[in-house]
């Protein structure tokens, strides 16, 4: 099956996603995409080189799932082990053959210049790279302004600061050059939320698409699955056991190879939106309150926002915005019935469900299948579960506890 996908728009919902990293603070990775672009034009770069630096900032910290790492890295200058970031999110950028160009200056956004050139790297991908860095550490100043009013306000001293580092962390002639395009009311302004987002319409605008096939919307789907499932101990391997539990209760009840396919790579992003989910809800041991309860329960929704709007993920988008609806309307975040769903969306629940419960924690072993097939058992029983899902579940206890598993072997292989 071959969809007409538009890489800005896989562009601009990778972006959107990791902007849920900063919970609060959002929006950085499209500051250092228009800022590093602004320089490339007024460097005088082709059109298509700019919207390199564009994306290239956009995308930059797709290694960061962690909001303590986000907020380390924003708010200190030269926050420490910062290179397994940018080593990770070059491993993800390189799997995928459409973003896969990126992953080289990703790789080195955070090497001071006096080091790539030590190193002998390429010139062209050391300037797009320190690049990155310099306008990466632009951004890092001005949020720390941001409680102070407007980042214009402090543009000279944080032009200051970037000043003091020219022959060390960054290239003289990129000092130069940002010195020069910062030096407008306007370049300031340009990354104020009404502006920056007409900026970047405009470079919407610009339409890449490409024919995708369902593989190539799988390890897209598979690379936001492996930033969601590093943000914690408590997600790792979740996604990929769900979304291959997903595909093979789909395949046990019938469903066609489209639905299976689709319902896979459901699985695979239905808990993006746990990305804003601070580290210290996510992560805690015990029992939550009824405020981290309430803020663990937006992640579905927020998934749906995210992928709601990308061509060929409309029916993805629906499952995975009511993986967590209940029979009866006991669930969140629409609190619909979910006998009244499409099957897809229930199998995809059920999936989540009893993947959780035979995944190892950090705090408890998940359930061997005797106790699993008995919990989702009960579940049924008392109208919480669907019966014909866990029917077909139950029939096939080994193989659904392999699939439930995919994660574990992922990381081994």
């Amino acid at each position: 099956m071959i969809l007409q996908a538009d890489l800005r728009h896989l562009i601009c919902t990778l972006s959107d996603a990791l902007d849920l990293v900063g919970v609060d603070d959002v929006g950085h990775g499209k500051r250092v995409g228009v800022m590093a672009a602004e320089c490339g034009r007024r460097a005088g770069l082709a059109p298509e080189e700019v919207t390199f630096l564009f994306d290239l900032g956009m995308l930059h910290d797709i290694g960061v799932s962690s909001t303590q790492v986000h907020h380390n890295i924003i708010t200190t200058f030269a926050a420490p082990d910062v290179q397994a970031h940018c080593d990770t999110g070059a491993g993800l950028l390189a799997s995928f053959q459409p973003l896969a160009s990126l992953a080289p200056a990703v790789k080195r956004h955070h090497t001071p210049w006096t080091r790539l050139m030590e190193e002998g790297i390429d010139p062209a991908l050391a300037w797009q790279a320190n690049l990155v860095f310099l306008v990466d550490r632009v951004d890092a100043l001005a949020v720390t302004h941001h409680s102070q009013g407007s980042p214009i306000l402090h543009a000279p001293e944080i032009r200051e600061r970037i000043r003091q580092h020219s022959g060390t962390d960054f290239n003289p002639e990129l000092v130069d050059l940002f010195l020069e395009t910062s030096g407008s009311e306007a370049f300031w302004l340009m990354l104020e939320p009404r502006p920056m987002n007409d900026f970047i319409q405009e470079v919407h605008s610009q339409r890449l698409g490409y024919a995708a096939s369902m593989g190539d919307l799988r390890q897209l789907a598979e690379i936001f699955s492996r930033i969601v499932d590093a943000k914690s101990p408590f997600t790792a391997e979740h996604s990929l056991g769900v979304a291959e539990l997903s595909r093979f209760l789909a395949r046990k009840m019938e469903l066609g190879e489209s639905s299976q396919r689709k319902l896979e790579i459901a699985g695979l992003l239905h808990d993006v939106g746990k990305l804003r989910v601070p580290d210290e809800i996510l992560d805690k041991p015990g029992q939550l309150d009824w405020q981290e309860r309430q803020v663990i329960n937006t992640h579905s929704f927020e998934t749906y926002q995210i992928l709601r709007h990308l061509h060929g993920f409309e029916e993805i988008a629906q499952w995975t915005a009511h993986h967590h609806e209940a029979p009866g309307g006991g669930g969140y975040p629409f609190h619909l019935d979910a006998s009244l769903l499409p099957l897809e969306a229930r199998i995809l629940r059920i999936a989540d469900i009893f993947q959780a419960m035979v995944q190892d924690r950090p705090y408890r072993r998940g359930l061997n299948q005797t106790q699993a097939l008995a919990f989702m058992t009960n579940l049924s029983a008392r109208g919480l579960a669907e019966p014909e899902i866990v029917a077909h579940l139950v029939s096939c206890g080994g193989e659904a506890m392999a699939a439930a598993h995919a994660g574990v072997r992922r990381d081994q292989a």
